[in-house]
């Protein structure tokens, strides 16, 4: 298998043309024919990206809709829901990364019992040749469909030929020796790796949410943060971050706060906590989006509000600093 290192997110186009999104197949709406690939593409990091590529570019070439069929929910939720893991996007986020890589349409397929038990035969036909008229498809190495998972790569050469359609795998995505997945990054943001985790997704790892009203001890005692009450349900290990936050429109130099806050009484689970940089309106009520773009400390109780002022103070100083570095240079920009 050709290895393949990603290193420069700038390769990425971004596209700004709509995009559409379809429940199931029953839709006239649907353009054809199409070139198309299929998975649940978790995160969209750098191996993903390549295969969204790859269509994309096939798609222009050819004169087809480029395409991608996803599922919802995660399929082991439903075959497996025990070992089902947490999602490192939400739905509309993977929607608007799908879309600003040149996806045209998305056509998602509810994952039940009945689908997880029709033969991949059955599958390909009904979904990859009559419903969307593939000219091309494209797996990611490993993806696997259909009864107990029999429909592969192989099977889907050998069943092309039959059907009148190429079908072929992208060469997967690794770096540093290692190939890139959504459990990888998982496993790299827990251990608070963010700067990894980074380079593995071809951008910096976003959570978003909306502002609430926290305690006020901040405001009163320290420096004004916004309490993100999260959609997303995985976040970086407990710690202090350099961040990006998006409020209305803008990205704003912030600081971040994920963890049990400790030394103001310990919370049952982790908050974030973000301290925008040189701002201090009023943003109750809206949602944004963090960036995280580098570790500054771990989380840790301090004698009392006086010292975790002062850390504070200090974690704002180095967050400055290192916005001003070259090192922020290509971080800044995703924005």
């Amino acid at each position: 298998m050709r290895r393949r290192d990603e290193k420069a997110p700038s390769l990425f186009i971004e596209h700004s043309q709509p995009m559409k999104i379809f429940a199931g197949i029953e839709h006239a709406e649907i353009q054809r024919p199409t070139v198309l690939t299929l998975g649940v593409f978790d995160g969209l990091h750098l191996g993903h990206r390549a295969i969204v590529r790859t269509v994309v570019e096939r798609a222009s070439l050819i004169g087809a809709t480029p395409t991608l069929v996803t599922f919802d929910p995660h399929p082991r939720q439903v075959l497996k829901p025990e070992t089902a893991p947490p999602l490192l996007q939400t739905f509309n986020q993977k929607m608007e990364g799908l879309r600003l890589l040149g996806i045209e349409q998305v056509v998602v397929l509810e994952f039940n019992q009945e689908l997880a038990a029709m033969f991949a035969e059955d599958f390909v036909q009904r979904y990859i040749v009559d419903a969307l008229r593939a000219r091309e498809v494209y797996l990611g190495k490993g993806f696997a469909f259909g009864h107990e998972r029999r429909g592969n790569i192989e099977m889907l050469k050998w069943i092309s030929h039959q059907f009148g359609f190429y079908a072929a795998e992208v060469p997967e995505v690794q770096l540093r020796g290692r190939r890139i997945s959504s459990t990888m990054i998982r496993m790299l943001l827990k251990a608070g790796r963010v700067n990894l985790a980074r380079r593995m997704l071809g951008r910096p790892y976003s959570i978003e949410g909306m502002v609430t009203q926290g305690r006020g001890i901040g405001r009163k005692f320290l420096f004004p943060t916004a309490n993100l009450e999260l959609q997303n349900r995985v976040l970086p290990a407990d710690g202090v971050y350099v961040t990006l936050a998006l409020v209305d429109g803008v990205w704003r130099r912030s600081v971040t706060n994920i963890g049990k806050r400790p030394t103001l009484g310990a919370e049952a689970e982790s908050k974030v906590e973000t301290h925008l940089i040189d701002f201090d309106d009023d943003i109750y009520g809206r949602t944004i989006r963090v960036r995280v773009l580098h570790r500054l400390r771990g989380e840790k109780k301090f004698s009392g509000i006086d010292e975790l002022r002062a850390q504070i103070t200090r974690d704002r100083d180095r967050a400055v600093r290192y916005f001003n570095s070259r090192i922020a240079a290509r971080n800044l920009d995703f924005a």
